[in-house]
């Protein structure tokens, strides 16, 4: 100690301006080498940190100093470098309690010796009161400006750190499970974080759930040692978390909202200034919390119906324009389906209101479970009922009507009564029937009246045209299903000629040498009114409706038995290939209808190919992969078609036991016309040889499409160049006559690739 009461390392180069300007500055001053060794201080430090100042020289600055856990490395670095240390922190003294101080860092050099000044501010209970009255003020203007609650308790965690450093803080909120839900923990670890969320609130849960448990401010001054912790300690141990201060947060009639805590990194009770926080935080948290549901419960009575829990006119209104501004950018179809409850008034007026009521409830419930995500289901007022479908075209608006008349027909018992309820439906689609929604809706509306004046209970689309596709949907349907119907019990035959289905097999040939592969079953059907139905019209509709099963089902049992014939007979039919659906493999059993309808029929396994989908590949259901397992056990292969043309991962070709890929014949229709495709589907024939995988080229039509697939190095060609579809008994006559080359090949060619 000089004269001027300074103390400073004699190895240091000084003067005596130097000297008495330290001594007499008001903020504390400390000197530090690069390992953090105080080598000098002025009597401003002393006093902050209430110890002679001798005693300070040769202690480490970095063990008495809390800067929020940070590297002493990184402070010194960034002093001299352009990344700044941390402008706040705590002096942290034995059996004291930590003195938050404001930091000012300054890198000092002089020839070969190098320092950091070190300045420190203390707080005053003056400045202490301005700082909480700063956080009260700031959080209130957050959530007066309408910050969503997540944003108000974020930064006020982040302010009430930067008041105390020493602690980490974090808010929960309790569900309506009576569990804890992390709502703002900006600095606690994420895996802490995630450890506690969920959590069920209980007087042992640490202190967060005892806190809103009891309704009192629990205290862990040592989580090692707390029984409160006992089968979670290890959780907060592990992130460096040794105590915490829980203070429940209460609402209105003492209503528990929640907790807001402070942990620290060392055992030790709270601070009284962290106590003069915390109140404040409390408070603050229950005024944000309680605004947040107050303007939620604002906005479901100003845009939901209170019956229902449906949207209502206003929220429907504002989603439409936005789907609609959205559909004029993208070209994409909306849809606006209007349903009115058949006799509803009458039901009121002879039931009363309350029945009328519950009717409207359970209608609303089951119209719920109809719609996807991205739909909005509202009701209007009374028992009108508005669907807008963004991206739904007249098609599938058709289908969706007859889910819901066939849902709102099951019975229910109301007051003990049985009712059936019925709708009338309109539909009305942009852009053809309207640019607005105000037009969309009002088309709707009559399209719905002419429904019921039809005759209630059906849908009526707003376009003659559209009406008649319905229609004709609907008819095609109960068609469908009359024709499997008599299919299944054998009231129809597959000779040529007659109304119903009928299989048409199509030669895959290879391509060098030439030999027939195999021959694919493709489904026809003849309808006595419409005539030849095309199969992309009628397969779709049999998926949408839940009749591609029996479909499936029929086509293979009726293909294999006609391979057995034909070998019965000495037609030289090398193999078969059958499309199979997604839907089938979901039912688990296709296994063992395909072990059996071989093992009828004297077929071997290998002798089948079932053709399958990208999307049955991309499936997630397991079931579907077992049996893709179980058909490759058996020895049957298994080919993608449309390949190219669904997902673009093409993880799944190593995942499942695929054999072949066939290129789908969009690829194919222009190979020799535009250049574009040649690349794509060398590509793809690349991709089958790299894998072992047989290709399959399908819409072969000319002679350079077919050159340029072999020359590519594609195995198998299937279009017309080589034959078109036929019934069985026409292909047996093409074999033995146009068609005799393709099976005059090389002994066992035409066997193997």
């Amino acid at each position: 100690m000089d004269s001027a009461g300074a103390v400073l390392d004699d190895r240091l180069p000084s003067d005596r301006l130097l000297r008495v300007t330290a001594a007499q500055w008001s903020a504390a001053l400390v000197w530090t080498v690069a390992d953090g060794t105080i080598v000098g201080a002025n009597p401003a430090f002393a006093c902050l940190a209430g110890c002679p100042l001798d005693s300070m020289i040769g202690r480490s600055l970095p063990a008495l100093l809390d800067i929020g856990g940070r590297d002493w490395r990184t402070v010194w670095d960034g002093a001299q470098g352009d990344h700044p240390p941390p402008g706040s922190g705590a002096l942290c003294l034995p059996r004291r309690d930590p003195v938050p101080v404001d930091l000012h860092w300054q890198h000092l050099a002089d020839g070969a010796d190098t320092l950091i000044l070190c300045e420190m501010r203390g707080f005053d209970e003056r400045e202490r009161a301005e700082a909480v009255a700063r956080l009260q003020q700031d959080v209130l203007e957050l959530v007066a400006a309408g910050r969503s609650l997540k944003q108000v308790l974020d930064f006020l965690c982040r302010q009430v750190e930067a008041c105390a450093p020493e602690v980490t803080c974090s808010v929960m909120l309790r569900d309506d499970e009576n569990r804890m839900r992390v709502a703002a923990a900006p600095s606690l670890p994420g895996a802490y974080a995630a450890a506690i969320d969920g959590l069920p609130i209980g007087p042992d849960v640490g202190c967060c759930g005892s806190a809103m448990s009891r309704g009192e401010a629990v205290m862990s001054a040592d989580i090692a040692e707390d029984p409160r912790w006992a089968p979670y300690r290890e959780v907060p141990l592990a992130h460096g978390l040794a105590a915490c201060w829980s203070n429940p947060i209460k609402g209105r009639n003492a209503r528990m909202l929640g907790s807001f805590a402070l942990y620290y990194r060392e055992p030790r009770p709270a601070a009284p200034f962290h106590r003069r926080l915390v109140e404040a935080c409390v408070h603050l948290c229950a005024l944000a919390i309680e605004h947040d549901r107050a303007r939620a419960e604002i906005n479901r009575l100003a845009y939901f119906d209170t019956l229902t829990g449906l949207p209502n006119r206003q929220l429907l209104a504002d989603r439409a324009t936005a789907a609609l501004a959205l559909a004029g950018r993208t070209r994409q179809p909306v849809t606006l389906v209007f349903l009115d409850v058949d006799r509803f008034k009458t039901i009121n007026d002879s039931l009363g209101h309350a029945v009328g009521d519950q009717l409207l409830v359970e209608v609303a419930n089951r119209l719920r479970r109809l719609f996807i995500e991205g739909d909005t289901l509202a009701r209007l007022g009374g028992d009108e009922f508005v669907a807008l479908l963004p991206g739904c075209d007249a098609a599938h608006a058709s289908l969706l009507a007859e889910r819901v008349l066939a849902s709102l027909s099951v019975p229910l018992t109301v007051a003990d009564l049985t009712l059936t309820p019925t709708a009338s439906i309109g539909i009305a689609v942009h852009p053809d029937d309207g640019m607005d929604f105000d037009t969309l809706l009002r088309q709707a509306d009559a399209a719905m009246y002419r429904a019921k004046q039809a005759g209630r209970n059906r849908c009526h689309f707003f376009r003659r045209d559209m009406n008649e596709q319905a229609v004709r949907r609907l008819e095609m349907e109960a068609a469908l299903r009359e024709a499997l119907d008599r299919q299944e019990g054998g009231g129809a035959s597959e000779a040529a000629g007659e109304s119903g289905f009928e299989l048409h097999y199509q030669p895959q040939v290879r391509l060098k040498p030439h030999c027939l592969y195999r021959v694919e079953a493709l489904i026809r059907w003849t309808h006595p009114r419409w005539g030849a139905v095309p199969p992309m019209e009628f397969v779709p509709l049999a998926e949408e409706c839940g009749l591609i099963d029996r479909l499936d089902g029929w086509v293979l049992e009726t293909a294999v038995a006609q391979l057995g014939r034909w070998r019965a007979a000495g037609v030289p039919v090398p193999g078969l290939a059958v499309n199979v659906s997604a839907v089938r493999f979901a039912r688990g059993d296709l296994p063992d209808q395909v072990r059996s309808v071989l093992a009828a029929n004297g077929i071997p396994a290998n002798d089948l190919t079932l053709e399958i989908t990208e999307r049955l590949m991309m499936s997630e259901e397991a079931g579907a992969h077992d049996a893709l397992d179980a058909l490759h056990a058996l020895g049957v292969t298994l080919s993608i078609d449309d390949f190219g043309t669904g997902y673009s991962s093409l993880s799944y070709l190593k995942r499942f036991p695929v054999g072949e890929l066939k290129i789908d014949r969009s690829f194919v229709k222009e190979l020799d016309i535009d250049a574009a495709n040649r690349p794509l589907v060398r590509a793809i024939i690349q991709i089958g040889e790299a894998l072992g995988l047989t290709v399959v080229a399908e819409g072969v039509e000319r002679e350079a499409q077919h050159r340029m697939l072999e020359a590519e190095g594609c195995a198998i060609g299937q279009g017309y160049r080589f034959a078109r579809p036929m019934p069985a008994a026409a292909l047996a006559d093409w074999l033995a006559g146009e068609g005799k080359h393709w099976v005059e090949c090389p002994a066992n060619a035409c066997f193997s690739i």
